[in-house]
């Protein structure tokens, strides 16, 4: 087990890198550009907003599509308009990262960015005009758009690859086109549009951990992409009972609540703001606003999975608050000490607030994980 959760986390770590990759696009308040490992997050939450008008695909596997599939880009970077010679330098770089991970996991990841880079599945084409989606929709949601991205997206619309919305997802196509021209759209796509601008804020709300490398504070964003990833890699990890894909969901919505609250660091205040009465009204707040913007249906579904992971009282849940505790501890340990040494955090203090809740979900990922972080604390 030792070996393979190192494994496991090489693959993990190794992805954290895509945080430092960045799109052409901006973000929807024009500050910077989005990078890809937001933008993957951004995806998937994309997926499980609009997953019910497709009633026919399995949902969850359009989410884990859309988590892993711009991952090559670790090593490709991101390029626009220069197809030659991209699908195979893409192959290349999947195949180096997923061979980081164990043997049974490298074949079934590397499997699903295949099936996506194919979109020979109804998933995969479902997870396709997500991808082929979001971007113009980043600048048509946008309080300002720049006029020069406007002009590009109605360009787009009507001659390039987002004009494949139009046979692809008509609806969509047209919801664009009377946003453009100044039409009335569609009143349950425009709220569950406003919902998804809304969502964009997250990729400015930053934490007190920082990325694996140590060269900025992480968004809660990433963050959340890069947990959906966890629980996708270590769901061997998991207590009994725990479905995978729900999880999955859960922590790519747990931190929405931050748009509004902020990251409240678990050793702040020596550990005390993060439980506190105070913080835990403001998030539920937090998420009445946010889901609200929603159609009622989709709004309730999603505030439920979002109370669930808060009251951690389900298997799902228990495990989903396991990764949220162990992601932190492992880009500490990467980067040489991060917030422990920011608040000065002792080894005990790891083992009461963060220690006790992996392993409640995840009891061998603790044991591994505890040795390591004893190893950094003995080091003084």
């Amino acid at each position: 087990m030792s070996d393979r959760l190192t494994r496991q986390f090489a693959f993990l770590n190794a992805a954290d890198r895509l945080k430092s990759v960045n799109r052409a696009n901006l973000l929807m308040d024009g500050s910077r550009a989005e990078n890809t490992a937001e933008h993957s997050w951004h995806l998937a939450l994309w997926a499980l907003v609009m997953g019910d008008l497709m009633p026919e695909i399995d949902l969850a596997r359009v989410v884990v599509l859309l988590l892993l599939h711009d991952l090559p880009r670790v090593d490709c970077g991101h390029r626009v308009h220069d197809p030659s010679g991209v699908a195979a330098s893409e192959r290349t770089a999947a195949q180096r990262l997923f061979d980081l991970a164990p043997p049974d996991l490298t074949v079934r990841l590397f499997a699903l960015w295949q099936e996506f880079a194919a979109a020979d599945t109804a998933e995969a084409r479902f997870a396709r005009r997500l991808s082929h989606a979001q971007p113009v929709f980043q600048v048509l949601m946008a309080a300002e758009p720049p006029p020069d991205h406007l002009a590009a997206e109605r360009d787009g619309l009507a001659t390039r690859q987002a004009a494949r919305l139009r046979q692809e997802w008509p609806e969509i196509h047209a919801h664009a086109c009377d946003l453009l021209e100044g039409r009335a759209p569609c009143r349950d796509l425009q709220a569950r549009l406003a919902f998804l601008a809304e969502a964009d804020r997250l990729k400015s709300v930053h934490r007190a951990t920082t990325l694996v490398d140590g060269s900025r504070p992480e968004n809660s964003a990433e963050h959340s992409w890069h947990l959906a990833l966890y629980a996708l890699v270590l769901a061997d990890q998991a207590i009994p009972g725990v479905d995978p894909a729900r999880v999955i969901a859960m922590l790519i919505l747990h931190d929405l609540v931050e748009i509004d609250v902020g990251d409240v660091p678990i050793h702040s205040a020596n550990g005390a703001a993060h439980a506190s009465t105070e913080t835990q009204a403001a998030e539920a707040r937090a998420a009445d606003r946010l889901f609200s913007l929603l159609p009622d249906r989709q709004g309730g579904h999603l505030r439920a999975l979002w109370d669930e992971f808060e009251a951690a009282a389900t298997p799902d849940a228990i495990f989903a608050k396991s990764l949220d505790r162990v992601q932190p501890v492992m880009a500490n340990l990467m980067s040489g000490g991060g917030t422990w040494t920011t608040y000065n955090v002792t080894f005990a203090q790891l083992e009461s607030r963060v220690g006790m809740k992996i392993a409640r979900g995840a009891p061998q990922l603790w044991d591994w994980t505890r040795t390591q972080a004893a190893g950094f604390f003995a080091k003084g």
